[in-house]
Parts: C-alpha cells; structure tokens; sequence
C-alpha cells in the first residue's frame, strides 16, 4: 500500500510530467502558428481566391532504400493499386511535342549516319509546321560524328525544332555545350532508391547535394539546365522528388535561367487511371511536380517508355494534367519495346485541340518511306559485306558505350 508521503510523491512527480508536456505542446502549437505566419499568402490564378501555401516538403533522408516491393514484387508482375485521390486536369494554353529520335532512338538500332540525321532533322522541321509544335530535338555530343550532325543542323538555321544536347554531368561537357552555341542541355538525374543506393552507392542528402553541385555548375556556363528525373515511376515523389525539385526552383530563381524538370518514365511503371496511386500515378506526379514543387507548365515534360503499352496514354494523361511537352522519338523506336511515338502524339494533339496546329502530316509518310529506304541500303551493305560500312557504324556504337553515352532513361 503506498503511504501518505509515497502519495504526495507520486502527485508531485505527475503534476510535474503533466506541467512539462502542457509545455511543449504549447510550444510546438505556437512552432506551428509561427509557420503558419509564415507561410506566403498568393492569389491562385485559376480560382482568383488567396491561399495559404499548406505544404513544405523537405527531403526525406533514408537509411534503407525504399523500393516500394509491395508494388514491384521481384516475382511477380507489377502492381496497379488505388487510393481513390483524384487530382483535377489542368490542361495548358499551349502544349507541344519534342523529339528524342538522335539520342534515345538510336539506342536501340543501328546508328544514324550524319547525312541521316540532317535529313531527319529537316522532315521534323517540315513536320511541326509554321507553329513549331515540334518544339526541340536533342542530341548527343560524345563523337565527331554527333558533333558534325550537330553543326550541319543549326546550319539550317531552324527556330524549331530548337537543337539541344544530351551530356554528362560534368563541367567540361557544359563548356562543350556552350562552345557549341546550344543554350540547352538535358542532365541525368536519377530519382529513385534502386539508382541512388544500388547504382549510384549513395545516400539521398549526398546524391540530392552533387545534383545541386553539378547544375549549379551548368547555370555558371550560363547554359539552360534540363533535369531528366530517371525512373520516376519508383521513386518516393514527396520524400525526394519535389524536395529536389523546390531545390531546383530555388536555383531558378537565384540565376534567372529556365530549368525544367523531365519526368522519366523509364521502366514504363505509369498509369492514366484515376485514383492509382504514385509513383505510379501520371496525374499524381506531374500534379506534384507543379502544384507541389513549383515547376511552372512550360518548363516541365514528360518522358514515356512503352514496356506495358501505355506510352501514348500516359503521354497525353501529362498534357491533361499539366505539363506542356512530351517527349517523343520517331515511330517509337528505342529502349526495348520502344518510347511514345512522336506521329502518334502528332494526333493525340490533333484530337485535344481540334486541329493540328499548321502540323503537316504527309511528312510522316515521307518520313516512312525514308526509313525504309534507309533500312534497306544498309541490310543490302551488309549483305554484300561492305565492311567499311559496318565497321563506321559499330565504330559509332563503340564510341557512344565508351563515353558513357548508351545509358537508358
């Protein structure tokens, strides 16, 4: 039985215990009002009422890697799961196409030669019509061959589609960038777990800091950096994806040079479905990215792979949802079953807008009609064994695995 003095202890000891937890919940009640303060009223352009910016999202630094198994079972098929938040479209005033048919397109075939890329480039200009809707086409820079399509390219003197590159990320490649006379660049930024810990050997905070390092670098060149976010669909969009991307409108911000942000759907993970929950979700991420990160609609794009056949849904779910551009290559072609479509999303366009925006669509059979030609010479080179011809295009692949440039996205 407890005595009366064992009792006066006791009361004494909870009073104080209750006292001291009163304390800092009060203290961590006035910690919230005073980040409610301050937090920045602004006025939302699409419902003309202020708000109170409700969110701050800051990295989320892991000691084990989060490979979200409980959708990506390692013997199993992938899986779709629900949550039921849907997100609303938010479609922007313009949205276009661009074109990665030189960079990803040739990872998967064998390379273009120089006069075959001018070529190309030059049915692309004839295709995005006196709009331009064929926005940018990128580029590699590894080889004297890229380097030479490159060249003969800005010869033209096309607005669009606008020549970027496609670099490593290091500052003599900016300077090669900008030496070249390109104002635009895509990084390889890769996003999720599976990247930062098993390839990368790194944590988030230390791979987050060298991203930040190395665009920083690129906007001292004064060159225009594109963030390519590799392998979105796995990747803990709150706890690294839009802490990185606040970063990177910090940065923005700070040097007054566009970055945008390229939403990679390497493996092809996305969904369109409504209420799918990320990181699998297309509307979820790119809603995300703007409403959540910051990214302003023209500077962000998306990226599609078509390893579960949705490429051209999710690429059009993007538009839907916010983002101007997606990223596309001719007739499909790259990384195993292939990227979205460029003709397809030429279409998709078509049916969104009701028209296709001064888009010249008997390019695509021209363009048809060239790869098979093209296709043609080459098989009957091999046939006849023209092996100077063979070995300049396996010289070709040699030169882009060596330079690190045959890297998938």
């Amino acid at each position: 039985m407890y005595t009366i003095m064992q009792a006066v202890i006791y009361a004494t000891i909870k009073k104080d215990y209750t006292t001291e937890r009163s304390r800092e919940g009060t203290a961590a009640l006035d910690d919230g009002k005073r980040s409610a303060a301050m937090r920045e009223v602004v006025m939302n352009k699409k419902t003309n009422l202020l708000q109170l910016e409700e969110h701050f999202y800051q990295l989320v630094d892991v000691e084990e890697p989060n490979v979200f198994h409980n959708l990506f079972p390692y013997s199993e098929i992938p899986k779709i799961a629900f949550n039921d938040r849907i997100v609303p479209h938010n479609m922007p005033e313009n949205i276009w196409i661009t074109d990665t048919t030189f960079r990803d397109g040739q990872q998967s075939r064998a390379p273009y030669t120089t006069e075959q890329i001018v070529t190309i480039y030059d049915y692309l200009h004839k295709l995005g019509g006196p709009k331009g809707l064929i926005r940018q086409s990128e580029f590699f820079l590894y080889s004297k061959k890229d380097r030479d399509a490159v060249y003969k390219c800005l010869e033209r003197g096309y607005k669009f589609p606008e020549v970027t590159s496609w670099i490593r990320a290091s500052k003599q490649d900016f300077q090669l960038v900008k030496d070249i006379g390109l104002r635009e660049t895509g990084i390889l930024v890769s996003c999720s777990d599976y990247h930062i810990f098993y390839k990368m050997k790194m944590t988030r905070r230390e791979v987050m800091n060298m991203y930040l390092s190395v665009i920083r670098e690129c906007l001292e060149t004064g060159i225009s950096p594109r963030c390519h976010l590799e392998d979105i669909t796995r990747s803990d969009i709150y706890g690294f994806v839009i802490p990185f991307c606040v970063e990177l409108m910090k940065l923005q911000e700070e040097y007054k040079i566009p970055i945008k942000v390229r939403a990679c759907d390497t493996m092809g993970y996305g969904v369109n479905f409504p209420g799918a929950v990320i990181p699998r979700s297309v509307p979820g991420i790119i809603y995300g990215l703007k409403e959540h990160a910051g990214v302003p609609s023209e500077l962000l794009e998306w990226h599609g792979h078509n390893d579960f056949y949705k490429a051209v849904s999710n690429s059009t779910t993007a538009w839907l949802y916010g983002a101007c551009g997606v990223n596309t290559s001719l007739f499909g072609i790259g990384e195993r079953t292939g990227n979205t479509p460029l003709e397809a999303m030429v279409f998709e366009y078509a049916q969104l807008r009701g028209n296709l925006g001064g888009m010249d669509t008997t390019v695509i059979t021209e363009l048809a009609e060239y790869y098979e030609k093209a296709e043609k010479m080459y098989y009957e080179q091999l046939k006849n064994n023209d092996t100077d011809a063979e070995m300049d295009l396996l010289e070709n692949v040699y030169q882009q695995v060596r330079s690190g440039g045959w890297i998938e996205e």
